[in-house]
């Protein structure tokens, strides 16, 4: 792992109005680190996600990716750069073939993207990254599959391919393992900790025991503001952090 930071956020606040979301949260990332963002619901956890891919701009502060300043930058322009994200709740089509979603998501990320008369096909090259992809998600004997029919851990994973495919420098998980049984959050717990370390990885996750061991660090939040951060052992033994837990946080 490399001691340069591949993302800095430098006193980030997003205002709705009078309510600030996220306010004056600064966090650095190494190159190839996993870092997780942790707080209970309404911490500002998915609006800073929001913030760092350009869904939602910062109200102040700046957004800093591999030494440059991205805070302004199109969503697009970031996804161009590396950024690739997967959401809390599902964003496939259902009614499609596993294959056929990643054709879309790999078409998604060429020059092509826009245009109508695309050859329908693959070529090699795009077809070994949705392969890969599909491999390191552990569906590389469902693409055949209409999505509909995979199971919500198997929907899971496939987000993870398509969110893979794109072949990003930093990868942001918003709940990967949300709504997943223990056997599926196993699988999903594996298949993040075979990434390469040449990827970086930010990911939001509620289930603490799962996130304090995938990670080297973790920031945790509590209305819109950094409460703590450090390392798993640092963050297991705060008191903040399990008073924030426990629902006896002032």
């Amino acid at each position: 792992m490399s001691d340069a930071s591949a993302l800095v956020l430098e006193n980030i606040v997003v205002a709705f109005g009078a309510l600030k979301a996220v306010d004056n949260v600064s966090i650095a990332v190494r190159s190839g680190e996993r870092h997780a963002i942790i707080g209970p619901n309404g911490a500002g956890k998915t609006t800073l996600f929001n913030a760092i891919t350009g869904v939602t701009p910062p109200t102040a502060g700046r957004v800093v990716f591999q030494g440059q300043d991205i805070t302004r930058r199109s969503v697009q322009g970031r996804a161009r750069m590396g950024i690739s994200r997967t959401f809390q709740i599902t964003n496939l089509f259902p009614s499609l073939t596993v294959d056929e979603n990643m054709q879309l998501a790999v078409r998604g990320n060429g020059d092509g993207k826009f245009s109508m008369f695309g050859a329908a096909e693959l070529n090699a090259g795009q077809a070994e990254r949705a392969s890969a992809a599909l491999s390191i998600s552990r569906l590389d004997t469902r693409g055949a599959v209409i999505v509909s029919e995979l199971s919500y851990g198997e929907q899971r994973q496939l987000e993870m391919a398509m969110a893979l495919v794109a072949q990003p420098k930093l990868l942001l998980l918003d709940e990967p393992a949300a709504g997943l049984s223990p056997a599926e959050r196993i699988i999903v717990a594996e298949i993040i900790r075979s990434l390469s370390h040449d990827l970086t990885m930010v990911l939001i996750e509620h289930d603490m025991e799962l996130v304090l061991n995938l990670v080297e660090r973790v920031t945790c939040l509590n209305n819109g503001q950094m409460l703590a951060e450090g390392t798993p052992n640092e963050i297991r033994s705060n008191q903040l952090v399990q008073d924030v837990y426990l629902g006896k946080a002032r």
